[in-house]
């Protein structure tokens, strides 16, 4: 979760608040970020913005520095504080004058949210989203209302998805697996197959959901096979088991990145291919993973944990790039874009050979195992 939300009603107090000690006339756009790196003899700072790169941060001669609590918006409360007072992986916006390559900037107003603040609220988002959000594929649309189709290991069940008349809905972008880049959208461009997590109060019978929060993406799931692999730039080369075609996988510090143990893939390889394990005492089940996501989102399946195959996902030990082997077989998600030799990953998964083979069958499959989303499409931000 990112902290940006409440930043602008916070920013729009600095020009109602007087003696802040900074200027108060056409102040620039300012720029929300992430601490990287501190250098309190320098008076600088290294950080990482929200829609950019790294921006080396110098104090100007007059400037102000402020903590302020998550969710607070006076700034008549926020703490006076120093340079040593701020930590690596602290929120903040930043106010000053930028350069023209963007890469520095003299501020006169720091403001700083703690990491240990945004995480407790990140913690109590995710269980928001786990109590009350649900997660499903996208049957049938009205002008106003959606049904989903909501898997846990459970079953399945249908939901329909009723908007607030001030529900915020955003739909995922297609280079960017971060909730926080998602865009505001509407209910008329969900469309029948598309993932859609929401969050909101649910009838007792739990077939319906009054949506505060809508977000919704199209996505594809595909099982291949690694074929290069290129760490330095954080990508490989695999070969669609379906198409036998070879595409490049881009994947980021927000890529959702698991390795498998054998039981919880022999588990989910008897709920894809039931028809495997009869007389073995295996047993059916739903089909697997149109479960919600993971990375940071707020998790959750038809309600609660209890059923939910993204919570034991999650659970998994996570891998890099670089611990991948040729001919590996790997199951990645991505959002579905106008590239199809480009993607994405959202979530990739190793250690799925159990669930790709059949017995007696030479050749993997995916078969009908869908990750949907897989990332990061829910909570906060």
């Amino acid at each position: 979760m990112k902290s940006k939300a409440m930043w602008p009603v916070v920013y729009a107090a600095l020009f109602v608040i007087p003696n802040l000690g900074v200027a108060q006339e056409a102040a620039p756009k300012p720029i929300y970020a992430t601490v990287t790196k501190i250098d309190a003899g320098a008076k600088e700072l290294i950080v990482k913005a929200d829609n950019g790169g790294e921006i080396g941060v110098t104090l100007a001669a007059k400037h102000s520095l402020r903590k302020i609590a998550l969710g607070e918006t006076d700034l008549r409360k926020a703490a006076i504080i120093e340079l040593n007072d701020i930590a690596v992986g602290d929120r903040v916006m930043v106010r000053g004058v930028e350069s023209a390559d963007q890469k520095t900037m003299t501020a006169a107003l720091i403001l700083v949210m703690s990491s240990s603040d945004v995480a407790k609220k990140q913690d109590e988002e995710r269980a928001d989203w786990d109590k009350r959000g649900v997660n499903g594929i996208v049957t049938a649309v009205t002008p106003e209302s959606v049904t989903l189709n909501v898997r846990t290991l459970a079953g399945a069940k249908t939901v329909t998805v009723i908007p607030e008349a001030k529900a915020i809905i955003r739909r995922y972008t297609t280079d960017s697996v971060k909730f926080s880049d998602a865009k505001p959208a509407t209910l008329a461009e969900i469309k029948i197959g598309d993932q859609v997590r929401a969050r909101g109060d649910k009838t007792d019978d739990g077939s319906k959901l009054k949506a505060e929060e809508i977000v919704s993406g199209t996505f594809k799931t595909i099982a291949a096979t690694v074929v290069a692999i290129d760490a330095a730039n954080q990508q490989m080369t695999v070969k669609d088991l379906e198409t036998k075609r070879t595409l490049v996988v881009k994947v980021s510090a927000d890529s959702n990145m698991k390795r498998l143990s054998d039981p919880i893939a022999q588990m989910i390889a008897r709920r894809v291919h039931p028809e495997n394990y009869e007389g073995r005492g295996g047993r059916g089940g739903a089909k697997g993973g149109d479960g919600p996501p993971a990375d940071g989102g707020m998790r959750g399946g038809g309600g609660g944990r209890g059923g939910d195959l993204q919570s034991m996902l999650d659970k998994q030990p996570a891998v890099t790039i670089a611990d991948l082997k040729v001919g590996e077989p790997i199951v990645i998600s991505s959002a579905v874009g106008a590239s199809t030799d480009h993607i994405m990953a959202i979530t990739m998964l190793a250690g799925v050979e159990p669930i790709l083979r059949s017995p007696g069958k030479p050749e993997m499959s995916l078969g009908g195992w869908n990750l949907g989303g897989g990332g990061d499409m829910g909570g906060g931000n």
